[in-house]
């Protein structure tokens, strides 16, 4: 069996909840050298080779699929000897398809999938006066990230030839819903301080031509919100209704899954 020494975290996180989920695996893991490939704002399409590597990959999960841009960006790796744990980050509804999705992603991409986990991160669409798994991860989601991470390299450790892993989810996937076409918008406070352009995975956020206001492209708007819960002074807001179905059915603290 290989001795591996590297771990390599990639993620697609735009308001961190992959991010933090990814590293507190990579904490449990512990391994010496460990690489991080942020997609999150890199729109770059060169290959990225990943070799004799244990790789986590965790991206959110968007009705109940991987959200489509950064499992076009994941499919940017190239996988040689490299064990894959799988992590489907979902806003405490579902994450229906998702997982299977990126498990069968990382097997066309040559990684060999040692295990994969569902984690709850605060929903994208949470507001203050409607929560929607707020604070998640939590520090109870984190320990038991740390802990999947080291259930992970036992696994590989005991395993020379890895069984099949078998995730959650069906095949044909779950279709998209149709694109909502609203985005998020600037109420009077904005000071148009640009914050939100820098945290805008898709580039979809620009200074007006006069440079005192803000524009966003409707068309590459992912709606992840990430200009919402960046904006330093509150200023950015997005209301859709489907804010309030998820509060009311979809605030019950739901937990992770593993898969081993």
């Amino acid at each position: 069996m290989t001795a591996y020494t590297t771990t390599r975290l990639v993620f697609f996180s735009p308001t961190h909840t992959s991010a933090r989920i990814a590293r507190a695996i990579g904490e449990g893991i512990g391994m010496g050298r460990r690489i991080e490939t942020d997609l999150t704002l890199d729109e770059e399409d060169t290959p990225i080779h990943v070799e004799n590597e244990l790789t986590v990959i965790a991206a959110p999960v968007y009705g109940g699929r991987i959200a489509p841009v950064a499992l076009q960006r994941i499919k940017r790796l190239k996988a040689q000897h490299s064990p894959a744990i799988l992590v489907a980050v979902y806003g405490n509804r579902d994450y229906e398809d998702a997982l299977l999705e990126l498990h069968n992603t990382a097997v066309e991409l040559g990684f060999t999938p040692l295990s994969g986990a569902a984690f709850i991160g605060e929903h994208s669409y949470s507001t203050p006066d409607m929560p929607v798994a707020a604070g998640r991860p939590d520090s109870s989601d984190i320990q038991k990230a740390f802990l999947f991470g080291q259930d992970s390299l036992k696994k590989l450790e005991n395993h020379p030839e890895l069984p099949a892993l078998t995730v959650k989810g069906n095949f044909p996937y779950k279709e998209f819903s149709p694109r909502n076409s609203s985005v998020p918008e600037c109420t009077d406070a904005c000071c148009a301080c640009g914050i939100c352009i820098e945290v805008c995975p898709t580039h979809a956020i620009r200074l007006n031509d006069g440079g005192d206001a803000i524009e966003t492209d409707t068309e590459r708007c992912i709606k992840c919100c990430a200009c919402v819960k960046e904006c330093p002074n509150g200023a950015r807001t997005y209301y859709t209704p489907f804010t309030q179905i998820l509060h009311e059915k979809f605030s019950a603290r739901r937990e992770s899954e593993i898969f081993l």
